[in-house]
C-alpha cells in the first residue's frame, strides 16, 4: 500500500551530507544555501571577472545598477538599461538574484532628498518600489526593501533621513507593505552593517522592528547581515545574533560578506556561524576580485587581483562543506536573552550531535512506564495518553489526553528530568479557560512571530488555546477555532471514521494544518505565517490508503534539521490488531511523500523492532511524539539518537476504548547513523 501520490527524493545530498563541490555555490547548495557575489554590469566585459561570476556563484547581487540614483534620476523617469544586463547576464546561467536596494537614504538623486511634504514623499517612493518590483517581478529572489535604516551609536533608533523625517518611523512598514503587494513571491529583506554583534544597541533596535513586525504580520522574510568585517573576522556573538533573528520567524542571510586581510580563520568563522543555523539561507560576498573591492588596500576578497583563488577561499569551501556544529541552533539561543523560544539545550536530550541522514529502517529501545494518570477528587482518570513534549527553561512541559468512560479532557505536567516524571503534578486542563467538555490530543509549539505558545487540540473542530507562559496551567485561553466549520472534502470522505489528531507545522512562508479521519486520509489545510492562526483554506487530500487501518491517525511532520527533508509519521492498525507508526520524507511539507520505513516489516517503530530491557509492558506503539531540536512552529528534529514519547498499554488490556489503561513511554533511537 502506498500514498496518493507519487512521490521524487530530495535534489541533492541527504541529510545534510558533506559532498566535496569544486565551486563556491556547488558547495552551499549541498546544504540548501547560496553563496553570492555582488556584480557590477560595467565589468561583465572583463573576460576574469565574468569566468569566476559565471563558474563560482549561484546568486547575484548588482553592486550600484538597481539603487535609486541608477534608475530613477528623474522623477517617475526610470532606465533599467544596466540592471537589466546583469539580471539577464544571471538568467541565462541559472543564478538567482538579490534585488538591492528600493529604499535607502544614500546613493539618491538630489530631487527625491528635497521633497518636505508627506503626501508627495510617499507617493514617490510607493511608486519608486512598484514600477521597480514589477519591471524584475518573477526575477528576483530577495529585494533589500529598505537599507540601512538604524543609526550607529548607542541610541538603537532609526537614523534620520528625509523618509525618516517627512514620514516618520512608520516608512519602512510602508516600504515593506507596498513591496508584497507589488511581488508575492519575492521574499522582502531588511538589510543593514553593524549589526552582527548581539549587544550592540543597533542590533537590538533592528532586533525589537522585526519582533515588532513580525507580531502584528508585517511582511518581512529576512534579514540581511552585511558582514563588512575587520581582519579580525565576526564577533564571537554572531551566530548568537544569527539565531536570535531567525527565532523570530524570518530567514538571515550574510549579504555584503569581505573582511580586511582576508583571514582565513575569519572567513571560516563567518561562513561557519551562517552554516550552523538552519535558516541563515546564503552568503554574498561584496565583490570578486580585490581589485573590484570597494575597501582598496584592504584585499578583502576570495580572488587577488589576478583572479587567483586565495588561501581564504578553500578555508571557505571546507566551511561550506562541514557539517554544521551540535545543537547548532540549540547552544546560540540558549546563551541569549530571548523569551520563550529559545531551542533545546544539548544536555536535555542525550547524544544530541551533528544532524546525519535518516536511516531506512529503525531500531529502539524503551523504557519502562514513564507516566501514569493520576486521578484527584474531581478526575477520575483510566488512560493517559497523546502526549506532546518540549524542553524550554530547564524543564520538559508534557501536555496529554486523560480518558475515562465519560470522555475526554487534557492534563499538563513538568519536570526536569525524567527520572522524576512518575511524580509530577499533574495539571487538570478543565480548571483552565480550555473549560471542560470534550479536548484532546493536544500539540503545543512557540510560535516565534508573536512570541505565544499554542495548544492545538480537537474539540470536533480543530481549536486551539494560546499562552504567553507554558509553565502556567491557568494562562491558556478558551478555546478557538480555526475553521468555521468541517471543511466538505473531510465531511465528505471520512465515511464512518472520525475527525482527529490536528497538527500544525510551519515554514519561513506558510503554516500547514493536518488532520486525520480514521478512514485511510490524511488531510492538510494552509495559510500564510502573518494570517495564522487565521486564513486555513485550500483543504487538500494529503495521502491516502485504500486500507483504512494503514493510513489511521496520528500523523506528525517534523523537518530535520539542516537538511531541506520533512519527515511524515502516522499510526497504523497492523494485520496484529497492534498499533505502529510508518514514515515517510519530502523535500515540502506540501509533499509528495516518499516512502522511509513504511510497512509492517519495516515499520518505523512497532513492537516487533523495539526492545524493551526492563520487560515488555506494551506491544502496541501509539499516539505520541518525537522529542524536537526546537520548541517553535518549524518543529525541527535533529535525526541523531532519535526519541519518541509513546502511549502504550498492556498487551492484556481491553474493553471500552474510552477506558483502555494508556501509559506513557519513551523510546530511544539504537541504530543512528551519527
Amino acid at each position: 500500500t502506498g500514498t496518493a501520490t507519487a512521490a521524487t527524493g530530495p535534489d541533492r545530498a541527504p541529510g545534510g551530507a558533506s559532498v566535496l563541490a569544486t565551486t563556491l555555490g556547488a558547495q552551499a547548495a549541498e546544504s540548501g544555501r547560496y553563496f553570492g557575489t555582488a556584480v557590477a554590469a560595467g565589468k561583465l566585459t572583463d573576460t576574469t571577472y565574468a569566468t569566476i561570476l559565471n563558474r563560482e556563484f549561484n546568486m547575484v547581487t548588482p553592486e550600484n545598477e538597481m539603487k535609486w540614483d541608477a534608475i530613477e534620476r528623474s522623477r517617475g523617469s526610470f532606465d533599467f538599461t544596466a540592471a537589466d544586463r546583469i539580471v539577464n547576464h544571471a538568467t541565462a546561467r541559472g543564478q538567482r538574484v538579490r534585488g538591492h536596494t528600493l529604499v535607502w537614504h544614500s546613493q539618491l538623486p538630489g530631487w527625491v532628498g528635497g521633497i518636505t511634504d508627506a503626501g508627495t514623499l510617499r507617493s514617490v517612493m510607493n511608486n519608486h518600489i512598484t514600477t521597480s518590483m514589477a519591471h524584475f517581478r518573477g526575477k528576483i529572489h530577495s529585494w533589500d526593501v529598505v537599507n540601512e535604516a538604524f543609526a550607529d551609536g548607542t541610541s538603537g533608533e532609526q537614523r534620520a533621513s528625509v523618509f525618516r523625517n517627512v514620514l516618520g518611523s512608520g516608512y519602512i512598514e510602508e516600504a515593506f507593505r507596498t513591496a508584497r503587494s507589488a511581488d508575492s513571491a519575492a521574499k522582502l529583506c531588511y538589510n543593514d552593517y553593524n549589526i552582527e554583534n548581539w549587544s550592540d544597541a543597533k542590533t537590538q533596535g533592528v532586533y525589537r522592528m522585526v519582533r515588532d513586525f513580525k507580531a502584528r504580520g508585517v511582511p518581512i522574510d529576512c534579514v540581511g547581515f552585511q558582514a563588512h568585517f575587520a581582519a579580525g573576522g565576526p564577533p564571537s556573538s554572531f551566530q548568537t545574533t544569527l539565531s536570535n533573528f531567525a527565532a523570530l520567524g524570518v530567514d538571515v542571510q550574510i549579504t555584503e560578506l569581505d573582511i580586511a586581510q582576508a583571514s582565513t580563520t575569519a572567513y571560516a568563522n563567518a561562513v561557519k556561524a551562517c552554516r550552523n543555523v538552519a535558516r541563515c539561507t546564503g552568503i554574498t560576498v561584496w565583490g570578486i576580485r580585490d581589485t573590484d573591492s570597494w575597501r582598496t588596500g584592504q584585499n578583502p576578497l576570495l580572488f587577488d587581483g589576478n583572479g587567483a583563488k586565495k588561501p581564504a577561499y578553500q578555508s571557505v569551501m571546507s566551511a561550506l562543506a562541514a557539517t554544521a556544529a551540535p545543537a547548532s541552533d540549540a547552544a546560540a539561543l540558549a546563551s541569549a536573552a530571548v523569551p520563550a523560544s529559545a531551542a533545546v539545550p544539548a544536555s536535555a536530550v542525550s547524544a544530541r550531535n551533528t544532524a546525519a541522514a535518516l536511516p531506512t529502517s529503525f531500531t529502539w529501545n524503551s523504557s519502562n512506564i514513564l507516566l501514569s494518570p493520576k486521578s484527584d477528587a474531581t478526575h477520575t482518570i483510566d488512560g493517559l495518553k497523546d502526549p506532546s513534549v518540549v524542553y524550554h527553561n530547564g524543564k520538559w512541559h508534557v501536555f496529554a489526553t486523560v480518558a475515562n468512560a465519560a470522555g475526554y479532557n487534557m492534563v499538563y505536567l513538568s519536570f526536569t528530568d525524567w527520572s522524576q516524571a512518575a511524580s509530577a503534578t499533574h495539571h487538570y486542563l478543565d480548571r483552565s479557560a480550555i473549560g471542560t467538555g470534550y479536548r484532546a490530543a493536544p500539540q503545543v509549539f512557540y510560535f516565534a512571530p508573536q512570541q505565544t505558545w499554542y495548544l492545538v487540540y480537537q474539540t470536533g473542530n480543530a481549536s486551539y488555546s494560546t499562552n504567553p507562559d507554558i509553565g502556567n496551567p491557568n494562562g491558556w485561553s478558551a478555546p478557538r477555532h480555526f475553521y468555521p466549520s468541517i471543511p466538505d472534502i473531510i465531511a465528505d470522505n471520512m465515511g464512518n471514521g472520525g475527525w482527529v489528531d490536528m497538527w500544525v507545522i510551519c515554514d519561513s512562508a506558510n503554516c500547514y494544518l493536518f488532520s486525520s479521519d480514521d478512514n485511510g486520509h490524511l488531510y492538510r489545510s494552509q495559510t500564510t505565517m502573518a494570517q495564522f492562526p487565521n486564513g486555513f483554506t485550500n483543504t487538500v487530500i494529503a495521502a491516502q490508503d485504500s486500507n483504512r487501518y494503514a493510513l489511521y491517525e496520528a500523523a506528525n511532520v517534523y523537518r530535520v534539521q539542516d537538511t531541506n527533508q520533512y519527515l511524515l509519521l502516522v499510526e497504523a492498525i497492523g494485520s496484529n490488531g497492534r498499533r505502529y507508526f510508518r514514515s515517510w520524507t519530502s523535500n515540502s511539507i506540501a509533499g509528495s511523500w516518499t516512502p522511509l520505513a513504511e510497512s509492517e516489516s519495516n515499520p518505523f517503530a512497532r513492537s516487533t523492532n523495539v526492545s524493551f530491557p526492563s520487560g515488555t509492558w506494551t506491544t502496541d506503539i501509539s499516539h505520541g511524539e518525537l522529542i524536537r531540536a526546537r520548541n517553535d512552529q518549524t518543529l525541527t528534529i535533529n535525526s541523531c539518537r532519535l526519541q519518541y514519547l509513546y502511549q502504550g498499554l498492556s498487551p492484556g488490556a481491553g474493553g471500552d476504548y474510552n477506558s483502555l489503561p494508556w501509559r506513557l513511554g519513551l523510546l530511544t533511537q539504537t541504530n543512528s547513523t551519527c
